[in-house]
């Protein structure tokens, strides 16, 4: 497994880099997403620790990935039918969200920064153009960031079964957080 992780962030960090040639990227592993609804019938809650990020400290650009299979919910149930039934996880295996922090904010220097994040965000293969609030810390070789947003099902073409609508909420409310270290150069 931390192959694959290995692989996925030098990946991740060659496309980053690319962008901007040689400039600092901050990676993440072991970011967090998770995802809550609520109905008066039931809460549904998940949570991934195997979402793997990576920010340019100088362009900005910013790029996060989870795999779908990583959420781990309290009901063995609810996983099952929301990998089979929901964002068909074999099909669809990960989200994605492409971007650039869109704010004027000097990412070299150690501070606390509210920031707006524009990109495509992709879930159940299906991108939308996304724009996030959040906040990045840089402190030394790192980067905490953090961001919340709404995600409408129908805007990806999840599709709810009548019979459980009452269950499951249309919107659904994104967290992200993580740490984020300097890559060597």
């Amino acid at each position: 497994m931390k192959t694959i992780l290995v692989c996925i962030m030098a990946t991740v960090a060659g496309l980053i880099g690319n962008m901007a040639g040689a400039q600092p990227v901050f990676l993440g592993t072991t970011d967090t997403v998770s995802f809550f609804s609520s109905t008066p019938v039931a809460d549904i809650d998940a949570r991934s620790v195997q979402a793997v990020g990576a920010i340019n400290q100088s362009t900005k650009d910013i790029f996060f990935k989870v795999p779908m299979k990583s959420f781990v919910f309290k009901k063995a149930l609810m996983q099952e039918h929301f990998n089979e039934n929901y964002v068909e996880s074999d099909k669809f295996p990960n989200a994605t969200f492409k971007g650039k922090i869109t704010d004027d904010v000097d990412l070299t220097k150690d501070g606390t920064y509210s920031v707006t994040v524009s990109g495509d965000f992709t879930v159940h293969g299906v991108s939308k153009p996304k724009t996030v609030p959040g906040t990045v810390t840089v402190k030394g070789n790192n980067m905490y960031v953090k961001a919340s947003f709404d995600v409408k099902l129908a805007d990806h073409d999840i599709a709810i079964p009548t019979i459980v609508s009452q269950e499951i909420a249309e919107v659904v409310n994104v967290k992200v957080s993580g740490m984020l270290t300097a890559s060597p150069k």
